[in-house]
């Protein structure tokens, strides 16, 4: 049986990335990194769900990739997360960032802040399982539907 290779191993190979030891990131560096695999993931599965406008296709994606559902997102998972996915959200929730959502109270968007590094922890980890595990059940805990 030939063994899945990821994303992240394909770029890592095809541009010669060195192995950076995951702690060492800060958490806005992990929850930029998470934001794109986060919005990849969702428009991956909107785009999968039907081939549609261009428009449509980014209202749908917008509906989840936004710090007020994120924010309840990471609400519902929370009682679900090891002790070290706790640690990493938590990091990413608690670090300062100059930058502010425009649709959500401040605590929503650290809350974000802190999925969004808790999904570029996992996917520079590799856990791609357990990433995709945790979005599936964010999504079907807040009860939306894509």
């Amino acid at each position: 049986m030939e063994e899945s290779v990821t994303i992240l191993d394909a770029i890592k190979k095809e541009f010669d990335c060195k192995e950076t030891d995951l702690r060492t990131y800060s958490p806005l560096t992990l929850a930029y990194i998470g934001d794109a695999i986060f919005d990849l993931v969702i428009r991956t599965i909107v785009v999968e769900r039907g081939n549609k406008s261009a428009n449509n296709l980014h209202r749908k994606t917008v509906a989840y990739v936004n710090a007020r559902v994120q924010s309840k997102m990471i609400d519902a998972l929370e009682s679900e997360l090891t002790q070290e996915e706790l640690a990493v959200y938590h990091r990413g929730r608690n670090a300062k960032s100059y930058t502010a959502a425009k649709n959500a109270s401040v605590i929503e968007y650290r809350k974000a802040t802190g999925l969004e590094a808790l999904c570029g922890h996992l996917y520079l980890d590799g856990q791609q399982d357990r990433l995709l595990y945790l979005i599936h059940e964010a999504i079907e805990r807040v009860g939306m539907k894509i």
